[in-house]
């Protein structure tokens, strides 16, 4: 979708935690806690505190206060989205709650962007959040027990980010939008979220460099959110095997946010957090420097649930992705 109205960025943040703080994106966040619990009583009550605080932020950036946004797009990992949902309840501001799972960031770009676009709105905010500790005990196994995770494993980011956008101002563009379709290869493993996510972001990108006439070439840079370096490995492949060379302008998130041998991380990061932090940090400050111009920003998902691979069932993946343009 190529906005006629392409809305700006007129404001972002990021939160992250004690191990986003030791990455090598440590510099680039805009509130980093060694407190896993951000003050809380409990890791989703935490959770819940991040987003408070990284709208806060992106809001004082912005020069706005919460009654200046028209609505709000937000989602998280958590079941019904309480980390988003509770975060919000004390903001009066139209909500749409969304779950992408990892692709939750894109999602609410997407939306959010079209939503500015037909004049719908004037200002919106899009925003998630993840934490290690709400993830394991939901998805996998409560910290305590100390569980060995295999090779394939990511390292859920304790991070949120936020983006203000408005149709009026300064700031990067978001000028194109693609919404992407549910792609499931029969990957069941939850622990290798990777590959079941990676289908998914080839058959998103592959559509938008076809419908836009495009190719890796055409942009400074590229970001998948969250696949990892097993996902990054398997999209680099398929796109070889269709005769596109992703070359070296093409990242993920994943591999970004940690150093995966010096704080093994296994194949890297994961979780809404993670690309919504990259994005709302690293990737932003580089386009505001003038050192990324036109970026390709993909996060992915993987929409499972506790309950379905209880049950055996596969995993589908999910890939939303904007075109941010400067100038």
């Amino acid at each position: 979708m190529r906005l006629d109205h392409p809305p700006h960025i007129i404001a972002h943040a990021n939160i992250g935690g004690r191990h986003e703080g030791a990455g090598p994106l440590g510099d680039c966040f805009d509130e980093l806690s060694r407190d896993s619990f951000f003050g809380e009583k409990t890791w989703e009550k935490a959770e819940s505190a991040m987003q408070k605080r990284v709208l806060a932020r992106a809001l004082e950036k912005a020069g706005l206060g919460p009654e200046d946004l028209d609505c709000i797009f937000a989602g998280d990992l958590l079941n019904q989205c309480i980390g988003s949902a509770f975060s919000l309840r004390d903001v009066p501001v139209p909500f749409f709650g969304l779950y992408g799972a990892c692709s939750t960031m894109g999602e609410g770009l997407v939306l959010a962007a079209l939503a500015l676009d037909g004049g719908f709105a004037a200002t919106a905010a899009a925003m998630t959040s993840s934490h290690f500790c709400t993830a394991e005990r939901q998805y996998r196994m409560p910290v305590p027990y100390g569980s060995q995770r295999p090779p394939t494993a990511q390292w859920t980011a304790t991070a949120a980010g936020c983006t203000i956008l408005s149709r009026a101002g300064r700031g990067p563009r978001i000028t194109h939008a693609a919404c992407g379709k549910i792609v499931d290869w029969g990957i069941t493993d939850a622990n290798n979220m990777g590959a079941a996510m990676a289908p998914a972001a080839f058959d998103t990108l592959s559509a938008f460099f076809k419908d836009t006439g495009t190719g890796p070439e055409d942009y400074d840079c590229i970001a998948t959110g969250d696949l990892g370096h097993l996902g990054r490995e398997i999209l680099v492949d398929l796109f070889a095997q269709s005769g596109v060379r992703l070359g070296e302008r093409y990242v993920d998130c994943g591999l970004l946010l940690f150093d995966r041998k010096g704080q093994d991380m296994h194949c890297g990061a994961s979780g809404c957090g993670c690309s919504a932090a990259v994005f709302n940090g690293y990737l932003l400050e580089q386009m505001e420097r003038g050192r990324i111009r036109r970026l390709l920003f993909a996060p992915t998902g993987a929409l499972l649930s506790p309950t379905s691979s209880l049950q055996g069932e596969s995993i589908p993946g999910i890939c939303h992705a904007v075109l941010v343009e400067n100038g």
